[in-house]
């Protein structure tokens, strides 16, 4: 066992973990050895998952990490396992189901204590030191658990096995036949119900921006969906003014959520994954100012050296020597006061839906800025995450790619979003390079990798699309171009969108991806240089001819006799005459 002061994260592929690497507290990293070893000295295993911009992780590391007391506790009755949600999604995931069977109240710093065998037994989130407004304290938790492992192994074994029963029989239970498109959009359609009368948004506590969800009600009803986005956004008067507006920062990126119903008081942290998906949001909306203040974040403040783009940047500022959660945003636009760090982990899911949405950007409103920024991260994921389309890289690191496998996620994100950059610009290589990672990809599992196989429950969406609703929304795309129904029936087989009937907020980007799937694809070629309007258009492919030609002998079939500059307006590749601009 290592000794106090030996930092074993220090060279980890994660700013978070690094931020970890001289606590007292001996922690590994997720996987085998951590596993063996606690098997080996009879001990239970404490994992804790968070990621590196994430203000109440910080706040439980200030609190309990550094406390050289706590670190003795977990170095003598635990093996301890620091895990980085953004470079270990698939860990993430599977805690997060069976800490479903603890606690209502998910979300990070994620606790959960394992036995040696992988198998979860109690869940937490966030714990204070000391016992707190009904929270139990950190060191009271780790007392108690040692106790019962000690003392009830038995009773922690039942509780253990108890979980994974639940979460096989949620996995099982899921029967009948696949909704059609109509079901879908009506189950969408009905959030409505959910709307704040008074606020806007939905629900009445706490507001998250719900990008997924909005980008498939655009499809469903885009009255709501605009809504949605403005009661988020805020004003454009107070963001004219140097503040912020609800979520909408100073600088145009969105914040995580606000705490409060009413919108006033955001947690100030800000991700890839929520602002490339309301760039994708506010473009298809038309949403002129709230698009161009997205691409000015994505470009001035998420993009890193190289062309990628950063997947956090942190709730915390400091200020006057101390972190201080949203210091950089409330000091008024003159001060002298540090940014928040990013963090600087390049997560090939994220920027695949940042290279879409700017894609999409480009496409509809002819932006060469988000033209330039999507071709500059698709080229640095080309060559970095995705040069071997079998062998994709899940994250780097300052170039260095993660350890960590590459989720469903990883794959169809990235495809969709070369699909999109092929889309915007007429270039058979982003389209071929797509087409190789989807057929390069395994289809989604329900066992994580790098450790004790750990089940999930039913897949879901979070901030990001689910394996399934990437990969097959990503298949689903690449059939529309080619016309190979194998692309279509694999779609069909990764997606089971029936869970997402019953809570369509939980399952958004699967519905919008379901529907899809049942219903013809619509196209659009537009050949050599057609109008504004026009590539604004649901389904738009803009090429030109030469283009067209090249992408029609690479296998991309909706292309083929597509030479004339005009429209040729598709359904289920049976094409009108082509229309003259």
């Amino acid at each position: 066992m290592q000794a106090q002061g030996d930092n074993r994260l220090a060279a980890a592929t994660s700013d978070y973990l690094r931020l970890h690497a001289d606590n007292p507290v001996d922690w590994r990293e997720w996987g085998d050895e951590a596993f063996a070893e606690a098997r080996e000295r009879g001990v239970p295993v404490f994992a804790s998952v968070g990621y590196a911009t994430c203000h109440w992780c910080h706040v439980m590391a200030r609190e309990s990490f550094a406390d050289p007391e706590v670190g003795a506790a977990l170095r003598e009755g635990f093996v301890a396992v620091k895990v980085d949600r953004e470079e270990r999604p698939d860990v993430d995931a599977a805690l997060m189901g069976a800490a479903s069977a603890f606690t209502r109240q998910l979300g990070w710093p994620l606790s959960v204590f394992l036995t040696p065998e992988g198998l979860p037994f109690y869940a937490g989130t966030y714990f204070p030191p000391e016992a707190r407004q009904g929270m139990p304290g950190f060191r009271d938790v780790l007392a108690a658990v040692g106790t019962a492992w000690h003392e009830q192994r038995d009773a922690v074994a039942g509780t253990a096995e108890q979980v994974q029963q639940a979460l096989r029989d949620a996995a099982a239970g899921q029967g009948g036949e696949a909704p059609d498109a109509t079901a879908v959009r009506a189950a969408l359609a009905a959030v409505a119900r959910a709307e704040d009368p008074e606020h806007g948004g939905l629900g009445t506590g706490q507001k998250f921006p719900q990008a997924p969800l909005l980008l498939a009600l655009v499809d469903v009803d885009r009255d709501l969906a605009g809504r949605l986005l403005d009661a988020a956004a805020g004003d454009d008067a107070v963001i004219a003014a140097g503040g912020y507006s609800h979520l909408r920062g100073r600088d145009g990126g969105f914040f995580r959520y606000a705490t409060q119903r009413d919108w006033s008081v955001p947690h100030f942290e800000r991700m890839l994954v929520d602002n490339a998906q309301l760039l994708h949001v506010a473009t298809l909306l038309g949403r002129e100012t709230v698009a161009r203040g997205l691409v000015g974040f994505l470009r001035d403040v998420l993009r890193l050296p190289g062309g990628a783009f950063a997947i956090a940047e942190d709730a915390e500022s400091t200020v006057d020597g101390e972190r201080v959660e949203g210091g950089w945003h409330l000091a008024p636009p003159d001060a002298t006061v540090e940014r928040p760090p990013l963090d600087r982990l390049v997560v090939t899911a994220a920027n695949g839906l940042a290279i879409e949405a700017l894609a999409v950007r480009a496409l509809r409103d002819g932006d060469e800025t988000a033209l330039a920024l999507a071709r500059g991260a698709a080229e640095h994921l080309l060559e970095l995450h995705a040069s071997d389309p079998a062998a994709l890289v899940h994250a780097s690191l300052d170039g260095r790619p993660s350890p960590a496998a590459a989720t469903a996620t990883d794959a169809g994100c990235l495809a969709s979003g070369l699909l999109a950059l092929a889309a915007a610009t007429g270039e058979a290589r982003w389209a071929i390079a797509a087409r190789a990672i989807l057929e390069a990809a395994p289809d989604p599992t329900r066992t994580s990798s790098g450790g004790p196989a750990l089940q999930l429950g039913p897949d879901a969406d979070g901030d990001a699309p689910s394996g399934q609703a990437a990969l097959a929304g990503a298949l689903q795309a690449l059939y529309a171009l080619t016309g190979d129904a194998a692309h279509l029936d694999r779609a069909a087989r990764v997606l089971d969108p029936r869970p997402a009937m019953r809570n369509p907020i939980a399952g958004p980007a699967m519905l919008r991806v379901a529907a899809r799937i049942a219903e013809p694809p619509r196209t659009l070629v537009l050949i050599g240089d057609p109008p504004a309007a026009v590539r604004r258009e649901p389904g738009a492919f803009v090429a030109t001819p030469e283009q067209a030609a090249e992408l029609a002998a690479a296998g991309f079939a909706l292309l083929e006799g597509k030479s004339a500059p005009a429209a040729y307006r598709c359904e289920g590749f049976v094409c009108e005459l082509p229309q003259p601009y």
